[in-house]
């Protein structure tokens, strides 16, 4: 009996309140929705950005040799077109890893073993050596983690 008294009294408030702790879950499990379709729709943007550039190799033949492994630089030099395409690639690269630090889209599987292979080709390689002191020292360390990481 005293339950019934206390509730009729205090229903009210208990009313309130359970609408305030409703409110508050609603709000945590719209937020955490919120924030993996955040992480899917920044995947897909950076899939695009990646396959944008990419895609220069198709419409330019003349870039091929970047992705060339037998090419010898003493003999032919990159070109500053193709050191541009190759920093448009370090570019993106330090985006999406400032991205995957902050958390705001999935870990891509494989990322280390891709930077791997592409940095031991002869005109990336070379970039890299030019344009690595200019990188923010944990985008480095990134790089150079998944150049010596075991295969």
């Amino acid at each position: 009996m005293e339950f019934l008294d206390w509730f009729s009294v205090h229903w009210f408030t208990l009313l309130q309140s359970a609408g305030i702790i409703g409110g508050l879950l609603f709000t945590a499990v719209s937020l955490r929705i919120d924030a993996k379709v955040r992480r899917v729709g920044n995947l897909i943007a950076v899939t695009h950005e990646h396959r944008d550039i990419w895609t220069q190799l198709y419409k330019r033949p003349e870039l091929w040799r970047v992705v060339d492994r037998d090419l010898d630089l003493e003999q032919a030099p990159p070109t500053a077109e193709e050191e541009l395409f190759v920093n448009f690639l370090i570019l993106h690269l330090a985006s999406v890893h400032e991205a995957m630090r902050e958390g705001m889209f999935v870990q891509l599987p494989g990322v280390q073993r891709d930077i791997r292979n592409f940095f031991s080709l002869p005109i990336p390689n070379l970039v890299w050596g030019k344009l690595r002191s200019l990188q923010n020292i944990e985008f480095v360390a990134f790089i150079e983690k998944s150049l010596n990481a075991v295969r």
